[in-house]
């Protein structure tokens, strides 16, 4: 940080990101230098004895040590004025651009002189007495050649921006001009995924995801490396203040217990332990088949091949869309629910934007028919997760002016098309009058499962919806607060997506270029501390030396009071193209999570027992939509977020309920 600029363009790498791909070259170099060195020493003398060809092999192989040496010099050299520093101080390393940009122009007559081996490998010109050396050692050190300079293109292929135009600066271009200009580039990126094309809402899910992308994204200099670091620095200052604020006994401490039945003595029965573990598993099943290779990769296939249904196309299935000619995905559902066909009434696995896979179960357990919602598991998918703009939502039952996630509004809509084209509820209840309507979901699934439910709970007021994992930026307040009737939604520890909305990337995107700032370290040394803190944490030592100054307690003024609701547009239209990153807002509306929150966590020790570790021990709480604004980047905050982890979750509290209740703070 900032971005690289050579050859009147800015790149997507920076000066300080030069080291350990740098190391890595410097390895190899030296290692075939020496190997050609050996080479020399040996064979030489042979050249003086070639019939023909003798001098174009001398100087192939001086030249070739020559280039090797400057070129590893050159590369120390990089390493070394890369590494000095602190992530922002651009002045120590000030000598890297035009030391990279000889470095570059160097491939010209590394170029050259492969050609030069190639010519004397394809060719007769070189006629020597000891043909294998001209046959094995120089085959071998022309495609070396050939390899590095292809790593080379492709690295600046990596690394290329096509808005590093330095033509004019940034400060010369109109806001306006500079944000369509970011916006058409990110929409050309995703027309590039040529089979989205045709998808229903495609023009419009790129337009709004482009728009999003350029408004957070846009003038910030960040490159991806700078993300990496901030991540790291982030989860440091975290810890710190938490250490900080617990010393001066300011940060509270949420009570968590194990004990479900105090815990759900108000609340309506089917809100419970069992049932919510009965659903996630059926949550699970809508993954399909993909789940049952990801559980058992050596023997997901024998499992599988009992549940498939061979020549299935030739077939006229009613109740099936969109399965391969083995029925494949619907093998997947019921080896991982358990259920037989006749108790799966509907299931349409077509995944386009904003469509997503689902199945209508009936199920006999709860006396229930169950719409079960896939979660994110294609990059259609997650162009629906990004389109998290606020748009309006006004279904019967919600307050006006009520606003929810874009893309999943987009989704929901498509999904309700779906079963009225196909009379899927209506049939489902013919066969079976006296079952009530379960929704259920993970991830992205739950969120549509969400705002399905309040676009059909008209005709069916008794619904439930067990939402598991939920994305943050769902709905806005007052509409949340409906869904708490009739919504469960359960979440597990640090869990990223629970955390992700438009406003809390924009929060992250601000405190990321602000602890940036604060950190006196290099880059290479924020990164490989990164690894060290992935596997044993993060030590108190750096909790102090990382920073310029000793605090750090709220330095992040990105964390800075966000959109009250009812932003007007132009305002809204004014913060979107703001020059000043830090007071850039591309949300208008706060969106939140819906229903009553669920939250589960590990307790923090371990029972033993004859030595052994027993069972994780996991506590839970009751939680608002406002705790899950920001995002916390921890450990586990991906790991937390897998369907089958919340499962054990579930699962290890009920057993648990035979146990001691136990009250402990934080988790």
């Amino acid at each position: 940080m900032p971005a690289i600029q050579l050859f009147g363009r800015k790149w997507l790498a920076a000066t300080d990101d030069l080291v350990y791909p740098g190391l890595f070259e410097i390895f190899i170099r030296v290692v075939w230098f020496v190997l050609l060195g050996i080479a020399c020493m040996r064979y030489y003398a042979e050249t003086w004895k070639c019939k023909t060809g003798g001098e174009l092999v001398r100087v192939f192989l001086v030249g070739e040590l020559v280039i090797l040496g400057i070129a590893t010099i050159l590369v120390f050299m990089i390493v070394n004025h890369s590494a000095r520093g602190s992530i922002v101080d651009t002045y120590a390393r000030r000598l890297v651009e035009p030391l990279l940009t000889v470095k570059i122009l160097l491939l010209v007559p590394e170029m050259i002189w492969n050609v030069l081996g190639t010519l004397w490998i394809l060719t007769d010109h070189v006629q020597c007495t000891n043909e294998h050396f001209t046959i094995t050692t120089i085959e071998a050190l022309v495609f070396f050649d050939w390899v590095l300079i292809g790593l080379a293109i492709l690295g600046l292929a990596f690394v290329f921006d096509p808005l590093g135009s330095l033509s004019r600066s940034d400060k010369d271009l109109e806001d306006s001009i500079e944000h369509g200009k970011v916006s058409r580039i990110w929409l050309r990126r995703f027309k590039l995924f040529w089979w989205m094309r045709r998808d229903e809402s495609a023009n419009e899910t790129f337009q709004h995801v482009a728009g999003l992308l350029s408004a957070l994204f846009r003038g910030t200099d960040l490159v991806p490396s700078d993300v990496m670091a901030g991540c790291v620095l982030l989860r440091v200052r975290q810890k710190r203040e938490t250490l900080e604020l617990r010393r001066l006994n300011i940060l509270e401490r949420p009570e968590y217990t194990a004990d479900a039945k105090t815990l759900f003595s108000n609340e309506p029965g089917w809100m419970s332990l069992e049932w919510a573990h009965h659903y996630i598993k059926l949550s699970i099943a809508s993954y399909s088949w993909l789940f049952v290779m990801y559980q058992h990769f050596f023997t997901g296939c024998c499992k599988l091949i009992p549940n498939m249904t061979c020549c299935a196309c030739f077939r006229r299935q009613r109740n099936v869309l969109d399965d391969n000619c083995c029925l494949c995905s619907l093998a997947g559902v019921k080896q991982l629910s358990k259920l037989s066909e006749e108790d799966i009434l509907f299931a349409s696995f077509r995944n386009h934007l904003c469509e997503i896979p689902f199945c209508v179960i009936a199920d006999h357990k709860a006396a229930s028919i169950a719409v079960v919602i896939r979660g994110s598991l294609s990059l259609r998918d997650l162009i629906t997760d990004i389109a998290a703009a606020s748009a309006s939502f006004e279904p019967p039952g919600l307050p006006k002016g009520s606003m929810a996630h874009r893309g999943m509004i987009i989704g929901a809509k498509v999904l309700l098309k779906q079963l009225n084209q196909y009379k899927v509820l209506e049939k489902a209840f013919e066969a079976y009058p006296h079952y009530s309507l379960t929704l259920t979901g993970h991830s992205l699934g739950a969120g549509l499962a969400v705002l399905l439910a309040l676009l059909i709970r008209p005709r069916y007021p008794n619904l439930r919806v067990y939402a598991f994992a939920t994305p943050a930026g769902l709905l806005s307040r007052e509409a949340a607060k409906v869904t708490e009737d009739f919504v469960f939604t359960i979440g597990l520890g640090d869990d990223l997506v629970m955390r992700l909305s438009v406003d809390s990337i924009e929060n992250f995107r601000t405190g990321l270029l602000i602890i940036l700032q604060a950190c006196k370290l290099p880059k290479y040394r924020v990164v490989l501390n990164g690894f060290g803190y992935a596997l044993f944490g993060v030590p108190e030592r750096d909790l102090n030396r990382t920073w310029r100054n000793g605090n750090t307690i709220n330095s992040i003024p990105g964390h800075l009071p966000l959109l009250a609701d009812g932003v007007g547009n132009r305002q809204g239209e004014t913060l979107i193209l703001e020059h000043d990153v830090t007071r850039r807002r591309y949300s208008q509306v706060r969106l939140y999570n819906a229903g009553r929150i669920l939250h589960l966590a590990r307790c923090k020790f371990d029972d033993k027992v004859d030595g052994k570790r027993s069972e994780r021990r996991f506590e839970m709480r009751w939680a608002q939509p406002e705790e899950f604004m920001e995002l916390s980047v921890m450990p586990r905050m991906l790991l937390d977020h897998l369907p089958e982890n919340l499962e054990v979750a579930l699962r290890s509290l009920i057993r648990q309920q035979e146990d001691v209740p136990i009250h402990i703070g934080d988790s």
